[in-house]
């Protein structure tokens, strides 16, 4: 990647940020199985230190299932304010090497190095010395991705995790990524890779087999993406300037359900998903809709929009339920359920430091 027409991209993700800062912050804690988040019949795990992990404790798991598989796990509260001031310190650090840096959660960013600011020399040495500053100044690890596109700079952050650091050059990466199972790239969620199993697309190699007519004709509008990616390609900027204008949670259960109770326990995970996502970033919307997809992938949504916008989980969780329930008596049962917040408050839809995609790492 010495070449200056290359760009030159690096993806951070702390890892296991949330849970890191609180095993930072309490001794007692560290070498101990951690989850932020809530216990109880409907408490949901926001972040899973790596010892949870070791027992399949992940994000967004219930906290009676994750209880389940570590008896011994600790949970403590969420504190935002604490997460964003290192998110604050860390941002700080980047804006020493880029200007063009893309926030994405709270926990992880892409940023554009294709001019070398410090002198350092490579994208390599620029991510290793940034890893080592955020260390020094937080006490808590990262892992980089560096390649010369986003796409294939996120996937290489996980490939050495944690606390490593990968590099996908322009030579390896088209043969890299069909090695990949597509369940691991990034765009492609549970759903799609279950369609794409269907279809008999495991990995990379599969995928850029297929034509892109084939893919239009089973993924519609998305065909350009997975026919770009299936190839190394990603001509997406690092976009400093993103807008945001929704934060919506969405899961599929593993069988169909018609049990109000079961399905109003999901549509509160996912308002609590929202909420936490809202609260993070002191984003507030005034709009919530609820959507739902029947047995027949019929899909349906509900949505209301309050005066001011919603600042408080309970009553996020309360309208939510509200809405799906406007759905009942149900006609079949009720294969996903989601929320989302929409309709921000004027001078908030800019993205913060750091929108949250899985606070684990």
């Amino acid at each position: 990647m010495s070449d200056p027409a290359v760009r030159k991209v690096i993806h951070i993700d702390m890892d296991a940020f949330f849970a890191s800062v609180e095993q930072r912050d309490n001794p007692d804690l560290r070498g101990k199985p951690v989850a932020v988040g809530f216990a109880g019949a409907r408490g949901v795990v926001a972040a899973a230190s790596y010892e949870a992990r070791a027992f399949g404790v992940r994000s967004a798991l219930p906290s009676v299932t994750a209880l389940r598989r570590c008896p011994d796990l600790v949970f403590v509260s969420p504190r935002f304010d604490a997460y964003r001031a290192v998110s604050s310190r860390i941002h700080a650090i980047f804006a020493e090497y880029t200007e063009l840096i893309q926030p994405l959660s709270l926990d992880e960013a892409y940023l554009d190095v294709t001019e070398d600011r410090r002198g350092l020399g490579t994208a390599w040495a620029t991510a290793k010395e940034i890893r080592a500053r955020i260390l020094e100044e937080t006490g808590l690890t990262a892992s980089a991705g560096v390649s010369y596109n986003k796409f294939l700079a996120k996937l290489a952050s996980d490939h050495r995790k944690p606390n490593g650091q990968f590099a996908v050059t322009p030579d390896m990466g088209p043969a890299w990524v069909e090695q990949l199972p597509v369940a691991k790239f990034h765009g492609v969620g549970p759903v799609t890779a279950a369609k794409m199993r269907r279809l008999g697309i495991e990995t990379g190699a599969d995928l850029k087999s297929r034509s892109f007519e084939f893919l239009a004709r089973h993924f519609g509008s998305s065909a350009d993406w997975y026919y770009g990616i299936a190839r190394g390609i990603d001509e997406r900027p690092v976009n400093p300037s993103r807008v945001r204008k929704s934060s919506g949670a969405e899961t599929t259960f593993d069988r169909d359900l018609s049990d109000p109770a079961e399905i109003e326990a999901g549509v509160l995970r996912m308002a609590d998903d929202v909420g936490a996502w809202c609260s993070a970033r002191q984003q507030f919307g005034r709009t919530i809709t609820v959507k739902a997809k029947f047995a027949d992938f019929k899909q349906v949504t509900r949505s209301r929009t309050q005066p001011q916008s919603v600042r408080c989980v309970e009553a996020l969780r309360a309208t939510s339920v509200d809405l799906i329930r406007t759905l009942y008596p149900l006609e079949q049962g009720v294969r996903l359920v989601g929320v989302t917040v929409s309709n921000f408050e004027l001078g908030t839809a800019h993205m913060p430091l750091f929108e949250e995609s899985d606070p684990n790492g």
